[in-house]
């Protein structure tokens, strides 16, 4: 496993930034993904205005997936604008389209989709996608704010609580540190998210289904 690179300059810097601010930063994560080793990558950069893409992309040798959205930011809300999933395992491939229409108020999707999962679904202030979930956890953990969020996503609304577990020792940029550990989920399915203060993205993510493991991230480095 390759060593941290988050400087103590780094550290200090991010931690003195406003839990609110959106600062563009690149992150590397050791993978698991379908049960084979994977590497990640979470980016977040400028896409001219007040606009943002925040993307994420995994591969190994069964094959890959990218998940981007842009966004802008309302009212200290992450409002997204648009997005893009693709999945190529093998040889399959799938790719689907989400546009938001804030002046309508709807969402639809198109690709690969369901005609029942193409929407309209009415949109309401707030809402957010599974990809800003993330960027909204590490702001809400860090200024001690509930974790209640409407999911608009895959053709539907619904709404998504996470519930503080505690605290965790783990170790960034080869240094212990204190995570603050969030979940959400039953007994069948279940997202595990630790969230380390002064750090933009989440230290750890950890998707379960059925008692297995589907997906985990562990931050390798954040620049």
């Amino acid at each position: 496993m390759k060593s941290f690179r988050i400087t103590a300059a780094l550290l200090l810097l991010l931690a003195c930034l406003p839990a609110w601010a959106i600062q563009p930063f690149s992150a590397d994560y050791d993978a698991s993904w379908k049960g084979v080793q994977a590497d990640a990558k979470i980016t977040l950069s400028s896409a001219g205005g007040d606009r943002w893409r925040y993307e994420l992309s995994i591969s190994n040798r069964l094959g890959s997936a990218r998940q981007m959205t842009l966004f802008d930011e309302r009212d200290g809300s992450f409002r997204p604008l648009s997005g893009v999933d693709t999945v190529q395992v093998l040889f399959k491939k799938s790719r689907i389209e989400t546009t938001y229409d804030w002046t309508r108020l709807e969402a639809r999707w198109s690709g690969n989709v369901k005609p029942d999962r193409a929407g309209p679904v009415p949109l309401r202030d707030g809402d957010m996608d599974g990809m800003l979930l993330n960027l909204a956890i590490v702001r809400d953990v860090t200024a001690n704010r509930p974790l209640n969020y409407r999911l608009v996503d895959n053709g539907s609304a619904r709404a998504q609580s996470y519930r503080v577990l505690g605290t965790e020792q783990i170790t960034v940029a080869g240094q212990p540190r204190t995570a603050t550990k969030v979940m959400r989920g039953d007994d069948r399915k279940q997202v595990i998210v630790w969230i380390v203060a002064g750090l933009p993205t989440p230290a750890r993510i950890l998707q379960r289904k059925d008692g297995k493991d589907e997906m985990e991230l562990t931050l390798r480095a954040v620049r």
